[in-house]
């Protein structure tokens, strides 16, 4: 209870004006949010474009994203960025899907990376309370998978770890155990309401399930609930007493209201305050994660 309490906030995803006319995705959008996040208590920021992740491509725009944060790490450069990218799909290597992560780690804008370690089915439910057919995957195969945390090691950035599914957290804890995972890596559990086709519930067993598959692995962690309020599910508190850390966002929001990205992290930082839990810092949140390249070597 005495380690500060990281927080993420993720901006924007998949999130749109119409459902919530707070999400930021313009350049000034994202650097204004950002900052007011991090005054709010965010260490961690993460952020998509407008660009789909899924079809097109397979290749993101390096410049999208690479505008936006130049100008947020002259105002902020403690900030931690992360990117997404896009699923695998037909004909589409894995080295242009991740060709922006790379750029932007060369450009000196990243201290960690991504590593989505998996795949799971994609669809909706329909009017019959039934999830849809649908052949759509979030795809990520074992070469896939294995590049990106290679990819991280080549460049001397932290890992953060996207676990949809305990399928995916047996990944990473392969590497922990064969002592060749790189530096920096922090566990995103990603838990989700029923109306997803994903992850466990956003609940206390959920949790416990994850952390018993853990076991010694003593990577640092977060929770997030997509389709869920992750403070209003009360998952947030199960994390904050456990001496975890918490993603909130307009990306996995969906509670009550139309709240900005600020107002959520402003809910964290109460509900932290009230456990006892410090707020952790950037400069704080690097030392916990041990991020090899902190601050980054960004030349504004």
């Amino acid at each position: 209870m005495t380690t500060p309490l990281i927080i993420e906030s993720s901006l924007n995803g998949a999130t749109s004006k119409a459902t919530n006319p707070n999400v930021p995705y313009s350049d000034e959008e994202i650097v204004t949010d950002a900052l007011s996040c991090m005054e709010a208590g965010a260490a961690l920021i993460h952020n998509h474009t407008d660009e789909s992740i899924f079809g097109g491509s397979g290749e993101l725009d390096y410049e999208r994203y690479a505008r936006p944060w130049r100008l947020l790490l002259r105002e902020r450069p403690d900030a931690i960025l992360t990117p997404t990218m896009p699923v695998g799909q037909e004909g589409v290597t894995v080295e242009t899907r991740y060709r922006h992560v790379e750029r932007m780690a060369e450009e000196g804008l990243l201290a960690q990376g991504l590593c989505d370690p998996g795949t799971f089915n994609l669809s909706v439910l329909d009017e019959d309370g039934l999830f849809a057919p649908s052949d759509m995957l979030y795809r990520n195969d074992m070469n896939d998978s294995r590049y990106y945390v290679e990819a991280c090691r080549r460049l001397n950035i932290g890992l953060s770890i996207s676990i949809f599914e305990p399928g995916f957290l047996k990944f990473v804890l392969a590497y922990y155990r064969a002592g060749k995972l790189p530096p920096g890596g922090i566990l995103k559990f990603y838990f989700a309401s029923d109306d997803l086709p994903f992850g466990m519930p956003p609940t206390a067993a959920s949790l416990d399930a994850y952390l018993g598959m853990l076991g010694e692995c003593d990577l640092p962690w977060l929770v997030s609930s997509f389709g869920d309020d992750c403070v209003g599910c009360g998952i947030a508190e199960e994390a904050i007493l456990r001496g975890g850390h918490v993603q909130v966002g307009l990306e996995p929001y969906a509670g009550n209201g139309q709240p900005s990205n600020v107002e959520l992290v402003e809910e964290l930082v109460v509900l932290a305050e009230k456990l006892g839990r410090p707020i952790a810092s950037p400069a704080q949140a690097a030392e916990i994660l041990a991020l090899p390249t902190y601050p980054v070597p960004f030349a504004p």
